[in-house]
This record gives structure tokens, sequence and C-alpha cells, in this order.
């Protein structure tokens, strides 16, 4: 029924958002509910799934993250929280890599995810994926025109022991900084770390 929604983020906890479009808000469950940030305008693509027990909303940054998620789900076995939590537990793009060289062993790191599902997931998924790792991959290409001192900087953090998405979360914060040095972007990127 929804495509997305375009709205402030008014609310962040670890497994859901809330988004304020014109006065409502909406309780929208994510993969990465700590890569938005407290009042800032977003456009979160949603999937509407309803069931016996009510309806929810799942929400995305992209429409690509709501297609994987769509594929995890044809997957037999795999409810929205599973697909939500293997999601949450990994970076989409390697999640679609693994499942494309059939990597039954590393999907079984994923939570609810055993040998069986795991196996499911390859023999449902597999060769499905191509477009999806092929955009990412145009992705991480467009994204890789950074200058060499805010890489550095985004490296020193994962370093000191930032995740992956966290360090994504404020890397376009951090292109906006005009500096000369990756001490300076570092010093700025604890800021926007430190700040949550």
């Amino acid at each position: 029924m929804y495509e997305y929604f375009e709205g402030i983020v008014t609310v962040i906890t670890p497994s859901y958002i809330v988004v304020d479009v014109n006065g409502i808000g909406y309780k929208v469950y994510s993969p990465t509910p700590f890569a938005y940030q407290k009042g800032d305008k977003a456009k979160i693509f949603i999937e509407q799934i309803v069931r016996d027990t009510g309806i929810t909303l799942y929400g995305f940054q992209s429409e690509d993250d709501k297609g994987l998620f769509l594929k995890l789900l044809s997957v037999s076995g795999i409810g929205p929280k599973s697909a939500l939590a293997i999601m949450a537990a990994e970076d989409a793009n390697s999640l679609a890599e693994a499942i494309e060289r059939g990597e039954v062993k590393y999907l079984t790191r994923f939570p609810g995810v055993g040998k069986k599902t795991a196996s499911q997931i390859v023999l449902d998924l597999k060769g499905k994926l191509g477009d999806y790792v092929a955009r990412l991959d145009r992705q991480d290409e467009e994204q890789g025109n950074i200058p060499p001192a805010l890489n550095d900087a985004l490296l020193a953090l994962i370093a000191l022991g930032y995740t992956q998405k966290e360090v994504d979360r404020i890397t376009p914060k951090l292109e906006e900084v005009n500096a000369d040095t990756a001490d300076q972007y570092i010093k700025k990127g604890l800021a926007l770390l430190l700040k949550k």
C-alpha cells in the first residue's frame, strides 16, 4: 500500500524509528535505525505486512534494500523479523555477495539461520541478486571519489572500534567539511559519533 514515507525522524530505538509525516507518527521497523538522525528529514522506503496479529511497517534507506528484504521474505522459513535481523547483522552488499557465491556456512552466522535455512536462502536466491550486487558496486565506485585524507580518517575511525555502519552514517556529513588533514576529519568524525 505504501511505497515510501518522507518525514521527520522523531524517535530512534535499537529496532525501530518513528517518522512524523504531516503530524502522524508511524512506527517503522528498520535493519539500520541508527543510520538516521533524530530531527532529520528522511525518505524511507516502506513495506507493509498484514498478519492476524496486526499491521507492521518495515522501512529501508533505499529501494534496493527494500528489494533485498522482499527477496529474503520469499525464502521458505524466513519471516519479516528474521529478514530484518539478517539485514541488520551485515551490510547488504556482503550479504548479497555471500548468497551469490553460495556460502552456506557464512549465512549460518545470522540470528535464527541454521544450516537448513541458509541452504534454502542460497537455493532460492542464488543467481537472482546479480543486478542488486552490480548496483551496489556502482554506488561504491561513485562514493569512491572522496579525498584521500577523508578516506584515511574513515579507516582510522574503524580502527578505533567504530562499526562500518556507524562510520557510513556520518560519512555524508564529513564530506561537507572543509578539512585538509585526516586528523581534522577524525576530530569532526569523533564529535559526530559521540553526539548520537
